[in-house]
């Protein structure tokens, strides 16, 4: 059982760091001259960043990436800290029902995120305020983590529903 309890606290803890890397490391969209993420663009020849901002033409569409990134985080912290008190509070035999909804809703909120970037990506790099062309570009390694993280925590609150606190 003790070896149960640490890898699912070690995959909790990897669905936590994915969901962190991926919201905050600047490689959601890159090309050969920039990379460009939900908060920011970077040129990589000359290290020129510009902030995301209102003057984009989907600004919104950004905005509810970077809204439903934090919240998953969150959400997964959170969840994180509710299995821990759980796992002493709980009578025996008791599911983790709690810890589960809270890391299925990060879950949810991650899958909304990128499918949001997925469905308007096109949209969010044609704009004219970007200070450089980024519409020619491939999804970057931050993209594909969130992807990851999304299935993580899907196995995650799976888990925590399935799982019974036994002897």
């Amino acid at each position: 059982m003790l070896i149960l309890l640490a890898f699912i606290i070690v995959f909790h803890i990897t669905s936590a760091a994915l969901l962190f890397i991926s919201t905050i490391d600047n490689a959601w969209w890159v090309g050969d001259a920039f990379t460009t993420d939900v908060w920011r663009v970077c040129a990589t020849n000359n290290s020129t960043c510009m902030a995301i901002s209102d003057d984009f033409s989907e600004y919104q569409s950004i905005q509810a990436v970077q809204a439903t990134m934090v919240l998953s985080t969150i959400f997964c912290c959170v969840a994180f800290l509710v299995f821990i008190l759980q796992l002493f509070r709980l009578k025996q035999g008791e599911r983790f029902v709690l810890t589960s909804v809270i890391q299925l809703l990060s879950c949810l909120c991650v899958m909304i995120a990128a499918s949001i970037y997925t469905d308007r990506h096109e949209e969010l790099h044609k704009s004219a305020a970007y200070f450089i062309d980024v519409s020619e570009g491939r999804y970057g390694y931050s993209f594909v983590l969130a992807w990851i993280a999304f299935t993580f925590t899907l196995i995650s609150g799976v888990m925590y529903l399935v799982l019974r606190k036994r002897k």
